[in-house]
């Protein structure tokens, strides 16, 4: 990665659904080490514009690149370098968190010794120790929002895209998230 380059970059992104645009040419760019965030009213795109700069949902027209890998060109490496967490996320409710946290480590492809000192950390990290052995399903709403942060950790991207990160979060556990 040459010095300078942005974390994320989106050029142009357009996404219609029939009729509808939904995006229409965003560009922006965020440094790397920054805050960033997308505001406005419901309906004008932001989770959308997410969802095609990360590589999730295929914009009609313009580009994303993560780091310097185009999410379109280069998904694998685009894809290894970020954690996302989108909005409406689901996930696994038969596991419990410690399950599902070890099972996306391993599916990545993480040394499993690793992979058990990344879960560790994560669950104490989030308030989620206590709750590890828990099933997802029984989880509360803030819960299941601090798991979604740590599957989006579990890998240690260098950067990380949460869409609504605090929604349903109490005020500590906003303050974790947060540092």
């Amino acid at each position: 990665m040459a010095t300078g380059t942005p974390a994320l970059e989106v050029e142009g992104l357009t996404k219609r659904f029939g009729d509808h645009v939904a995006v229409d040419h965003v560009t922006f760019s965020v440094p790397c080490g920054s805050f960033f965030g997308l505001v406005g009213p419901n309906g004008a795109g932001k989770s959308t514009s997410i969802l095609m700069a990360v590589g999730l949902l295929r914009p009609d027209s313009g580009s994303a690149r993560i780091l310097g890998a185009d999410v379109w060109q280069d998904p694998v490496r685009a894809k290894a370098l970020v954690g996302v967490l989108p909005d409406g996320f689901l996930m696994p409710e038969r596991l419990t968190g410690r399950e599902l946290l070890t099972w996306l480590g391993l599916l990545r492809r993480i040394d499993a010794g690793e992979v058990h000192r990344r879960v560790e950390d994560l669950l104490d990290l989030l308030g989620l120790d206590e709750a590890e052995d828990t099933l997802v399903t029984d989880y509360s709403a803030g819960m299941r929002k601090k798991i979604g942060i740590a599957t989006a950790l579990i890998h240690a991207p260098r950067l990380l895209v949460l869409d609504e990160p605090l929604e349903a979060v109490d005020p500590v556990s906003a303050s974790t998230i947060k540092t």
